[in-house]
């Protein structure tokens, strides 16, 4: 099964960002189940060329994959942490220490498969202010 994080990437229907995901970037469920008190979320989220997911953070590990495109990916020092191409894969730690922000600098979509592993009944996301970056 191929795994996509990221890249803060949780863009849940009705879940509102502090610093708000741009127009386009989906995110459609592939499949979920429950297991021994933890949520297990497969997801493929897209990203349109020059859109982000916001600022955020979760309450649990993401596993993500990158199928097409390139994932910037950035800390709340506003660095980046890591520039993800297709065939790559990547991990975003959980807790409120580890805000982060997705963005597609590039050309065409970068589409990921991400697998979310969160406290039972955890939302994808929790929203975090621009940490006072330049860029959303």
């Amino acid at each position: 099964m191929t795994m996509a994080a990221a890249v803060g990437l949780s863009l849940g229907a009705g879940t509102a960002f502090a610093t708000p995901g741009g127009p386009g970037v989906t995110g459609t469920i592939i499949s979920q189940t429950t297991f021994a008190g933890k949520d297990y979320i497969l997801r493929q989220v897209t990203i349109p060329p020059g859109q982000s997911t916001g600022w955020h953070f979760h309450d649990g590990t993401l596993y993500g994959f990158v199928q097409h495109g390139t994932l910037s990916h950035f800390d709340s020092d506003c660095e980046s942490d890591g520039v993800y191409e297709a065939g790559q894969s990547l991990t975003e730690p959980s807790g409120s220490d580890h805000v982060h922000i997705g963005r597609n600098l590039g050309n065409t979509d970068v589409v990921l498969d991400v697998l979310y592993v969160l406290p039972h009944g955890a939302p994808l996301s929790e929203d975090a202010p621009n940490p006072g970056c330049g860029f959303q």
